[in-house]
């Protein structure tokens, strides 16, 4: 099987599109089953964050699996084909575990290096295994990508700077609200919480992992005030708790929203959460003629777009962060650079990995036909010699197999190693066409080692309907 990722992400879909394509819940669970189930498909998983959406899939021809995950990706979150294809891309093989690799590491992220991305990846990887479409391909791809994203979290610099989208937007939130927005040029600390923010009177909407970021970096930033909403009051107790904020109902957000400075929202609702006339009604009742800014890290958006245009009203959202008036973290070339030797080390050995176990299966069975002609040579030496007793035969049978396994040593271990480099698979026919090995009994070891690691097949119809 092979990997093939089918996505659109920040840098080249307007967020108007990807925040349509985003899915969750049971419009998630749908998409994941039908794209399991599809022709050329075997399994899947769908990392959706807040500036992308991609399918990975387990493939069996390149094609055919292109074109179904992009129709049912375009029929799920409807969007039409016409606008959905100019945004995508694709990568397959190689280069999609690449991809991946990247990803996981940080370096297609809008910020730099931020780390918030392998919760996110493990979260996909869960999910789709409890929905028992996570086959064994992309299973160890999966290992593989957080295991090379911790690697550059702790051994580089991009790790130590500890970026996410949460510190970069409250930065940019906090110019805004200072009456001097970024501009070209400016740049960013994600370790420091911002200063202008010391103080102010902050409302966070949701108690997700993104609130959570955002509820300790400000308590960090010694704000006045922290109130935290969610439509979940005990969620949003245990949160503002662990700051020392307190919490309201979703019902009182106009209220807090009227002696707020600055307004945090990241939630999972697919509707707007905060919309011009809730913003008007909270602006009537303040008190002072102070402005109001929003900071909008949710995909979809939680702030209706028209909030923009009202006056003294501020909004950065993801959009706003992705402009490039607005840079967000860099960790600098030196760090990207760590990062991709990590992901050049890490693909190395994959593919090392994955082309020496393609010639596995016929060593297996080259010394099962081996093994087989010393048994009928043992069987004839025995009827011919009757009158040796059971010792001398034993070792005589311990003799052969002694010889077998040391002329068979050599070159199954060398033809591992070079079955590691290019001409994997040369190597594997050359070895059927030398020993004359039956191609079904080559397929049988295959088969056996992947019921024996707790796989269903990976081929037929049958197959992919029972996942």
């Amino acid at each position: 099987m092979s990997a093939l990722v089918v996505g659109l992400s920040h840098k080249g879909t307007p967020l108007g599109t990807l925040e349509r394509v985003a899915l969750a819940g049971d419009a998630l669970d749908k998409l994941l089953h039908d794209i399991a189930r599809a022709d050329d498909v075997a399994g899947a998983f769908v990392l959706s964050t807040c500036n992308r959406v991609e399918i990975y899939a387990e493939v069996d021809k390149f094609h055919g699996a292109v074109a179904a995950v992009c129709e049912l990706l375009s029929r799920h979150s409807h969007v039409p084909p016409a606008e959905l294809t100019p945004c995508l891309y694709v990568h397959y093989q190689d280069r999609a575990v690449q991809h991946l690799l990247a990803v996981a590491c940080g370096l297609d992220s809008m910020v730099v290096g931020e780390s918030q991305i392998l919760g996110q990846l493990r979260q996909a990887l869960r999910l789709a295994r409890e929905r028992g479409t996570l086959g064994r391909t992309l299973s160890d791809l999966g290992s593989l990508a957080l295991r090379a994203g911790k690697r550059a979290q702790s051994e580089t610099s991009v790790g130590a700077a500890g970026a996410n989208l949460v510190s970069v937007g409250l930065q940019v939130a906090a110019r805004q609200l200072a009456g001097n927005g970024l501009v070209g040029g400016d740049s960013v600390s994600p370790a420091t919480p911002p200063p202008a923010l010391a103080g102010k009177r902050v409302l966070v909407i949701g108690a997700g992992a993104m609130s959570g970021l955002a509820v300790a970096s400000l308590a960090r930033a010694a704000v006045s005030r922290l109130t935290v909403a969610s439509r979940t009051r005990q969620r949003a107790q245990r949160l503002a708790a662990s700051a020392g904020g307190h919490a309201v109902d979703m019902a009182d957000v106009v209220a807090e929203m009227a002696t707020a400075d600055l307004v945090v929202t990241c939630t999972g609702a697919s509707g707007h959460v905060i919309t011009a006339d809730m913003v008007e009604k909270a602006s009537h009742q303040r008190a002072a003629a102070t402005g109001l800014a929003l900071l909008d890290l949710a995909m979809p958006r939680d702030v209706e777009p028209a909030v923009a245009t009202l006056p003294g009203v501020t909004v950065t959202d993801l959009q706003t962060l992705a402009a490039d008036g607005h840079p967000a973290f860099e960790p600098g070339e030196r760090g990207i650079s760590e990062v991709r030797r990590i992901i050049a080390e890490e693909l190395a050995a994959h593919t090392s990995a994955t082309r020496a176990a393609t010639v596995t299966p016929t060593v297996v069975a080259l010394r099962a036909k081996a093994a087989k002609v010393v048994d009928a040579e043992l069987a004839r030496l025995a009827g011919r010699l009757d009158r040796l007793d059971a010792a001398t035969m034993d070792e005589v049978a311990k003799s052969m197999r002694r010889v077998t396994d040391k002329l068979l040593h050599d070159p199954t271990v060398r033809v591992k190693e070079l079955a590691g480099g290019p001409g994997a698979t040369s190597y594997d026919d050359a070895l059927r066409v030398l020993f004359d090995l039956d191609p079904a009994a080559v397929q049988a070891v295959a088969q056996a080692d992947a019921q024996l690691a707790g796989w269903p097949p990976a081929t037929g119809q049958q197959d992919r309907e029972e996942r």
